[in-house]
C-alpha cells in the first residue's frame, strides 16, 4: 500500500466483516508484519466480540478484503499525526 493509501486505513478498534468471514473482526493493529512469513499486512485483528484469545486466533488481512465496516474506531489528532508520519514513511520507502 502506497503512502496515499495509508490514509484509507481504518483506525484500531474498528469492527469489520471480511469477505467469506463467518465472524466479525476487530482491528487491533495496522501495517503489521507476520513474523512467520516476514510479510507485511494492512491489519491484524481478533474475533469480535470475544477479543484476543491468543496468537492462534489473531488474523492478518488486507484492506481490500473487507466486505463491510460495521464500526469505525476512534480517531483524533494523535491518530492523524501518526497516519501522516506513516504515509510519509511509505512514500519515502517507495522512492528507494
Amino acid at each position: 500500500m502506497e503512502g496515499s493509501g495509508i490514509k484509507d486505513l481504518l483506525p484500531i478498534g474498528s469492527v469489520v466483516r471480511l469477505r467469506e468471514g463467518r465472524k466479525k473482526v476487530m482491528v487491533f493493529g495496522i501495517k503489521q508484519t507476520d513474523t512467520a512469513t516476514g510479510r507485511e499486512h494492512d491489519y491484524i485483528g481478533v474475533v469480535y466480540p470475544e477479543g484476543n484469545m491468543g496468537e492462534q486466533l489473531q488474523f492478518f488481512f488486507e484492506h481490500d478484503g473487507i466486505e463491510e465496516v460495521v464500526f469505525r474506531g476512534f480517531e483524533d489528532q494523535e491518530r492523524e499525526n501518526f497516519i501522516n508520519r506513516l504515509s510519509a514513511f511509505y512514500d519515502e520507502k517507495q522512492k528507494r
